[in-house]
């Protein structure tokens, strides 16, 4: 196993230290302890401080993340406009605030949010997606997560109906026939196969997320540890590479160390996030097209990628010196674009792949755009997990 140079370093310090100590039969025990408790309560120190210290009251996740979700629950359904279902984007929204709520034990604003699904499954069930297309799939994990929360079976079975009504017919190597290797799918297939794993224990919903993160991979991901937007378009569009890291981080979240493919998905994981410091703005934020600095500041994918150094930060993948200042300065941005309502602006809109760099430096910019809502949510739960 190769251990990061910090990690490999600081081992190797203390290997020399108790070599000199060895007459003292308890040193090495003392030495050993003293050393992981200094590290973990050091970073420990740093972590808090990153993520707890907020220059103002308006800045904390548990207030954020409330306020969003409340604009959630207050706007519309986000539709398809052209099939007129259920829009993938409110499905990011609607999973970041369950997620938000359950973590925050605030069972009022989840019960509303469990009801808006039953008025949604009982009275507007033709809004309800076909498990047809990558998409639309993603639906599931609505239902699952709030089967995880509730342990209604009714909502285990219709979140189970997408997870395995999106393997129908796999490919001859396992993969879903969803498959069409652009980068919003590192998100959409993963979200939904990671969440019917934590609804059921079942690992192959796993594996089927690490085979396909897997083949992603390997068609997607520059040697510059960035991703473009899809075959024919070769752009490092932010929010597509923002999905791409939403989808390593959740799957990550559930994959267990002994998993066969997930030493390849973590080092693609610290790939991408090594190559995202270099290009985080002054400002706090990523750019509508990552390399190139005239393009402007945009939100949905600074969350995406704030959400993923988060966690990462959290839970060990990534050191918390330099990815836990530019996780904190990317919250901080976040928090300068979102207005009183609960909107943040400066989103880019729906974005299909395109040979085109003017395609994608020109697209129009929203506000309230539930592309820009749902990673607020996210980074809010990353926050408080």
């Amino acid at each position: 196993m190769n251990l990061p140079d910090s990690m490999a370093s600081s081992q190797q310090r203390h290997k020399d230290t108790k070599g000199s100590l060895r007459s003292n039969r308890w040193a090495p025990l003392c030495l050993c302890v003293l050393v992981v408790h200094t590290a973990v309560i050091g970073r420990g120190a740093d972590v808090d401080r990153l993520f707890h210290d907020w220059p103002d009251s308006g800045a904390t996740p548990q207030e954020v993340g409330r306020k969003v979700t409340e604009r959630f629950l207050a706007s519309p359904h986000v539709l398809w406009a052209e099939r007129g279902t259920l829009s993938y984007a409110e499905v990011c929204v609607w999973y970041g605030a369950l997620t938000f709520t359950q973590l925050t034990h605030d069972t009022g604003l989840s019960a509303r949010l469990v009801e808006r699904l039953d008025t949604l499954v009982s009275r507007e069930e033709t809004l309800i997606p076909p498990v047809d297309h990558v998409d639309n799939s993603v639906f599931g994990v609505i239902p699952l997560e709030a089967y995880r929360q509730t342990h209604a079976a009714r909502w285990r079975v219709l979140g189970l109906a997408f997870a395995d009504g999106q393997w129908d017919n796999p490919t001859p190597d396992g993969l879903t026939n969803q498959t069409r290797f652009w980068t919003d799918d590192m998100f959409m297939i993963t979200a939904l196969q990671t969440e019917a794993f934590r609804a059921t224990g079942d690992a192959r919903y796993l594996d089927r997320a690490a085979r396909e993160m897997s083949a992603y991979l390997d068609r997607l991901q520059q040697p510059n540890g960035l991703f473009l937007h899809a075959p024919g378009a070769p752009f490092f569009w932010g929010r597509g590479n923002g999905w791409v890291a939403a989808g390593l981080t959740e799957l990550l979240r559930a994959l267990p160390e002994s998993h066969p493919l997930r030493p390849k998905i973590l080092a693609g994981y610290r790939k991408m996030m090594a190559a995202l410091l270099g290009l985080q703005g002054a400002d706090g934020l990523w750019r509508q097209l990552l390399d190139h600095p005239e393009a402007w500041g945009e939100t949905s994918c600074t969350g995406m990628f704030t959400f993923a150094m988060i966690t990462g930060v959290r839970t060990g993948w990534l050191e918390a010196d330099p990815y836990g200042p530019a996780a904190r300065r990317g919250w901080l941005a976040l928090g300068r674009h979102l207005d009183a309502q609960g909107d943040i602006d400066e989103v880019c809109v729906g974005t299909g792949a395109k040979n085109d760099l003017q395609h994608y430096l020109t697209r129009p910019r929203a506000v309230g755009d539930p592309h820009g809502q749902a990673p607020v949510l996210w980074c809010a739960s990353a926050l408080l997990r």
